[in-house]
This record gives structure tokens, sequence and C-alpha cells, in this order.
């Protein structure tokens, strides 16, 4: 847009470059007033609503520091007591010492697992003690193995009865205890098993502990197993 005339027409000495034939001309200052932000009512509450938020999460994140370092301070004085969750029991480490009872046969369940290369072993394992009255769980494979061992006895706490029991069926057998709930027992056949020994001598067991060679490097004094 210009301020110019049309061609052929002159310009009036004096008169208002803003106004031609009683009409307003839009000029650059008059576009600047109009998008200028500065001018702008909406702009400016925009700016302020800005402002005001920037300084509302300012506020916060320093609050938050100060109520952390209040709260460090407290716990580390012993004057805040943050509620702590009950640990879960560690895996007995020990050799448990009894002296325990042989148990009735049928009152043990008995879980089978065979860590050889002879196929099979563990149905066999699990079978002969059925015959003896134990209760089968399950019967499978496993990795877990050390050279030369005859078999591992794995239970709970409350397996403890019927893992010596077992162990009276089971010559040299190294105990481990973990966290299970239940009372059943874990066998796990290694290389150097040949056979269960005699009913008769597992039967007239004595009271006693249960046998942990794993540990001490020979049986435990007085366990039938092993012997």
């Amino acid at each position: 847009m210009t301020n110019e005339p049309p061609r052929g027409q002159r310009r009036d000495a004096g008169s208002d470059p803003t106004e031609w034939h009683g009409h307003r001309i839009v000029t650059e200052q008059d576009l600047g007033a109009v998008f200028d932000e500065d001018g702008d009512p909406a702009a400016e509450l925009r700016a302020r609503r800005k402002r005001k938020f920037h300084g509302v999460v300012l506020g916060a994140l320093i609050g938050l520091l100060v109520l952390a370092a209040v709260v460090a301070q407290g716990i580390s004085a012993g004057w805040i007591n943050l509620p702590r969750s009950e640990a879960r029991p560690a895996v007995e480490s020990g050799c448990p010492a009894g002296p325990y009872l042989y148990q009735s046969p049928e009152t043990v369940t008995v879980n089978v697992y065979n860590t050889t290369a002879t196929p099979g072993l563990a149905g066999e394992v699990a079978e002969a003690l059925k015959n003896r009255g134990f209760s089968i769980g399950v019967v499978g494979n496993s990795t877990v193995n050390r050279e030369g061992m005859t078999a591992i006895i794995l239970s709970g706490p409350d397996g403890e009865p019927g893992a010596f029991t077992l162990q009276q069926q089971i010559p040299d057998t190294q105990y481990i205890q973990d966290d299970r709930d239940d009372a059943s027992v874990d066998v796990v056949i290694g290389s150097g098993y040949n056979n269960l020994v005699p009913v008769e001598k597992a039967e007239a067991a004595a009271p006693g502990p249960i046998s942990c060679p794993w540990k001490s490097g020979q049986p435990s004094e007085g366990a039938e197993a092993g012997s």
C-alpha cells in the first residue's frame, strides 16, 4: 500500500499523507501497533500466567527439597522411624542337630530327581522307596550334581524329621536345607548311588541328628546314614 497519488494527480501540499479522498491509509506504524505483543492484552495475560506457573513450580521444588532435608535429618537423628518389612528367614546353613525319630514312611512325601546319565534312575529309586511305604511326589531329572555323590537330601524346617528318615534309606547322603514351607523332601540322585540300604537296618535307626558330611567332611557322629 502506498501513499503516492494516482498518476496524473498531485497531492496537495500540507495534506495528511495518511488520508486519501477521505479514507484512512494504514501505515507500517499502525500495523506495528496492532501486532506488538507488548500492547496486546491477551499476550500480557498469557505472560502473567506463565510467570505465575513458574513461580508455583519453583516454590513446590523448594518445598520438596526442604521436606527431604528435614526427613533425612529426622531419620539420622532417630526421631523419625520408617516402617520396615519383615525379612524372610534365611536358609539354614548349619546342620540340624535333632535328635530325630524314624518316621513312618507313609507320612513322608518324597520327590526324586536324577542327575546322572543313567536314564530312568529316578523312577527306579522312586519305585524302591514306594515299596517301603513312602509317598512319592515328583519324579524327574535335575542338573544339580557333585562328582561321586550318592544323593542330596533337601527339605525345609518342617521336613527335617522326614529328611532324617530318608537318610536312613540311602548311604552317604548330603543334606541341604531350603526355605520351603511344607514337609516334603527331595532326593537328588548322583553318580555314586548304588542301592538302598536293607530295610531292616533303616527301620532300626536310633534317634539322632541329620547327617551333613558335605559340611563337616565326615558323617555327623551317631548318624546311621553313611554307615
